[in-house]
């Protein structure tokens, strides 16, 4: 078996707000004891690719455009609207309220969306 993605960190000054934003703009949730509750989509797509170094976790929803509003709506900004990869996949990118880079998959189902 393929060791698992077990854990993710989102980090910022005021880790209240970014909690707040994910739960507002996403539907997840937290408990005291550090547990995230969000989707899981098994395979987890992904790319490691040659360019300079960074990370973007990105978080699969029905509709790019109204998570970009809802984004905007609860403190974050958009980094890139809706665009489609021909063939590929729809996706958005945004920096969440503590500047954190992330991007949105459009989703068919538990699928991703191929324009």
């Amino acid at each position: 078996m393929a060791a698992p993605v077990v854990f993710f960190d989102i980090a910022g000054p005021d880790d209240q707000k970014i909690k707040d934003f994910y739960s507002a703009a996403f539907d997840w949730s937290f408990d005291p004891q550090g547990q995230v509750a969000v989707g899981v989509v098994s395979p987890l797509a992904g790319a490691v690719r040659k360019d300079p170094a960074e990370k973007r976790l990105y978080i699969g929803v029905p509709d790019v455009e109204a998570a970009l509003e809802a984004i905007q709506a609860h403190g974050g900004s958009v980094d890139a609207s809706r665009f489609e990869v021909p063939g590929v996949v729809v996706l958005g990118l945004f920096k969440d309220p503590a500047g954190n880079e992330m991007g949105l998959v459009e989703m068919d189902g538990d699928k991703p969306k191929i324009p």
